[in-house]
């Protein structure tokens, strides 16, 4: 019988990269900055995962992502998502997922499930009867600024919501 595949986690998110590996304890990360492209992405998780053995990638995205690549480009992050091919810059099969969609999974019990995750940025996904529906809520307006804008890390700070 095959042994399952060894897989290595990365999730982008708005404040940090975050990676583990099956078979790892200890998960490891280093912060995105608007600077950070693809490539340097991809560059920064190689060293990260330096002397892990993994076979395939699974990515959580914080953006629309279809057929494993990201469709919209987040904010917080540097240009060159849009259409990168992850899965070849990182020389593995890879699969993507919406990261709040990655996350409800990993929630997930039974029945119907709103996810609403806050942090960098607001992230959303509704689980039912054991499919996920990835959803976009962070851009719906409310008092012409996006919801995200009351409710991510930034929106709460002292100083409030950008103007």
């Amino acid at each position: 019988m095959k042994a399952p595949p060894r897989v290595l986690t990365v999730d982008i998110g708005g404040t940090n990269v975050k990676i583990l590996a099956t078979r790892q304890t200890q998960r490891r990360q280093f912060p995105p900055g608007e600077d950070l492209t693809p490539c340097k992405m991809v560059a920064g998780v190689k060293k990260l995962a330096a002397g892990w053995k993994y076979d395939v990638v699974s990515t959580g995205y914080p953006g629309q992502v279809m057929a494993d690549r990201a469709v919209t480009k987040p904010r917080t992050l540097a240009r060159g998502r849009v259409g990168f091919n992850f899965a070849k810059a990182l020389r593995r099969h890879m699969k993507a997922i919406n990261d709040a969609a990655m996350q409800a999974l990993g929630s997930y019990k039974r029945g119907t499930m709103l996810f609403l995750r806050l942090g960098t940025g607001l992230g959303s996904a509704l689980m039912v009867r054991g499919h996920i529906v990835p959803m976009e809520l962070g851009p719906v307006s409310h008092q012409n600024r996006a919801i995200q804008d009351y409710l991510e890390a930034r929106g709460l700070t002292p100083k409030g919501p950008p103007s």
